[in-house]
């Protein structure tokens, strides 16, 4: 039997490179998946039509914090509560600090961490319930320092990882466990369309700085996720695993 057959498992950014390799995995260890991202992509989402089990897409506006709480507690209830809830949406421009507006800075941190708190309190409650629970939140290897140009990412995912340690303790009361997995830089064709024709420069750049010199996949992190999610972690939390080949 799949690990995780009976249980529902709500994936934010889930049209991302990491979010369909985590939809997929998920779904093949027999999760119920909910897929959350933008409003208005159902059609990209048609993506997961071959997985072995439907998948629902659950279009919702993160930058939006008041309707996301709304929205997603409504989703709870109507599915008697999600039992893995992994915070993996994420917003990031690149450019020096001074040309960020505030108003661009808050749009980033809402994004990126204020919608994880405001989805975490959502999905919670019925976890408290239950009395068991996994949350993940993906943080990143940014927070070690070695990027320029990513100020209100970095400081959003640092806010991340205080979640983990913060809400660890809280939600560990009820049997609830928090963790973090910071990934390295995980090949994606996003990564060829942003650095164009250095694109491999920027890949000897990276296998110069791991000690493991191959690329980090999307199914590495989908891999320590679904570890993450399962019983042989129950004893794990509050803790940020690095995936990142030994940074």
């Amino acid at each position: 039997m799949a690990q995780f057959s009976g249980k529902t498992a709500l994936i934010t950014g889930a049209l991302g490179t990491i979010g369909q390799t985590l939809v997929a995995r998920f779904v093949a260890e027999g999760a119920q998946v909910v897929a959350l991202d933008r409003p208005g992509m159902e059609e990209s989402a048609s993506c997961f039509a071959g997985l072995p089990a439907p998948v629902r897409y659950f279009g919702c506006d993160l930058n939006d914090l008041a309707a996301t709480e709304t929205a997603v507690t409504r989703l709870c209830a109507e599915l008697d509560g999600v039992d893995i809830l992994i915070n993996n949406a994420a917003f990031v421009v690149n450019k020096p600090h001074e040309a960020f507006s505030i108003e661009e800075y808050e749009t980033e941190v809402r994004i990126n961490s204020s919608a994880a708190f405001i989805l975490t309190r959502a999905c919670s409650a019925a976890m408290k319930e239950k009395r068991q629970g996994k949350i993940i939140n993906l943080t990143s290897l940014t927070l070690t320092g070695h990027w320029e140009g990513f100020v209100p990412y970095v400081a959003s995912k640092g806010a991340m990882y205080g979640l983990v340690k913060s809400l660890s303790r809280e939600l560990g009361h009820y049997g609830i466990n928090v963790n973090g997995i910071s990934p390295g830089a995980v090949l994606s064709d996003a990564e060829f369309r942003h650095f164009g024709d250095k694109a491999e420069e920027y890949d000897r750049w990276i296998l110069e700085r791991q000690s493991l010199k191959r690329r980090i996949l999307p199914e590495d992190i989908s891999n320590l996720a679904v570890f993450l999610a399962s019983a042989q972690a129950d004893l794990i939390t509050g803790q940020n695993i690095h995936c990142d080949g030994g940074w």
